[in-house]
């Protein structure tokens, strides 16, 4: 018996509820703010230049492309998937997502989309093994494998 009123569940349950409400009405400016001085992926220098930093947003883009991808990220923000939960419970039992995911492609968009996530001190083998066996058992089943 705890001296505490509530469980650990109710504690991952409201913080699942809290998680999703921070990206349920994002700030559409504080998107922009969080954009400016913050690097653009796709222009990151190479891992080997040490210290080296790719251009800021507010760097490439004149006024109305910046707004215009203000709104693109604002809106891929609004329209995320509700994964609270999934987040709260993997954090809370110690799990790392992994980069891989597997996507199986229908003619106009993904049919499913699996993402992984595994204790921090899983080999790195182990984690290949893992990704490449669930998507060698998933293609057994489709007509084209």
């Amino acid at each position: 018996m705890t001296d505490r009123p509530y469980t650990d569940d109710d504690l991952r349950a409201e913080a699942a509820r809290q998680h999703v409400a921070l990206t349920e009405d994002p700030d559409f400016m504080g998107v922009g703010e969080q954009m400016q001085g913050s690097e653009i992926e796709s222009m990151l220098p190479p891992k080997e230049a040490d210290g080296a930093e790719g251009p800021h947003w507010d760097e490439v883009l004149d006024e109305d492309q910046f707004s215009d991808a203000q709104r693109r990220i604002h809106g891929l923000i609004s329209s995320a998937a509700d994964v609270s939960e999934w987040a709260v419970h993997l954090g809370a039992d110690g799990l790392e997502p992994l980069p891989e995911q597997l996507t199986a492609h229908t003619d106009y968009s993904p049919w499913f989309r699996l993402h992984f996530a595994v204790r921090p001190d899983m080999p790195d083998d182990m984690r290949r093994a893992l990704v490449e066996g669930v998507a060698i058992e998933i293609a057994k089943h489709f007509p084209n494998a």
